[in-house]
């Protein structure tokens, strides 16, 4: 039993047969007149506005990630300096180098060698 339409074309149910849109069809906007888009013209603008937000948002994120690496790297070489500077600060106030400073600047002043002590009552 083999079935009888067996090289014949499958039906079409609605009796016509569905052409493929072309593409001066879709350019020239005659698809926009369909049925189905007229009927789901409010789920398609949705849709086109949930795309425009996705994109949006992509964007400030994207944005948002550059400026926190931007911000990383300054406070990296903020680190740098305020390392470098409390060490020329350290060097600089030794009392060795404050003795040495006061010699090149002809003051004389003297380290006593008294050890001092405070009498409290």
């Amino acid at each position: 039993m083999e079935p009888e339409n067996k090289n014949k074309e499958p039906e079409v149910k609605s009796g016509k047969k569905k052409k493929k849109p072309s593409l001066s069809y879709i350019l020239g906007g005659k698809v926009l007149t369909e049925d189905f888009v007229i009927k789901q013209s409010k789920l398609l603008l949705l849709i086109f506005c949930l795309i425009l937000l996705f994109i949006s948002n992509r964007y400030s994120c994207s944005k948002k990630l550059t400026e926190m690496d931007n911000l990383k790297q300054e406070l990296v070489d903020l680190n740098y300096e305020q390392v470098l500077l409390t060490t020329r600060l350290t060097a600089i106030s030794r009392q060795s180098q404050i003795e040495e400073l006061l010699r090149e600047k002809g003051i004389e002043l003297t380290k006593e060698n008294i050890t001092v002590y405070q009498i409290r009552k």
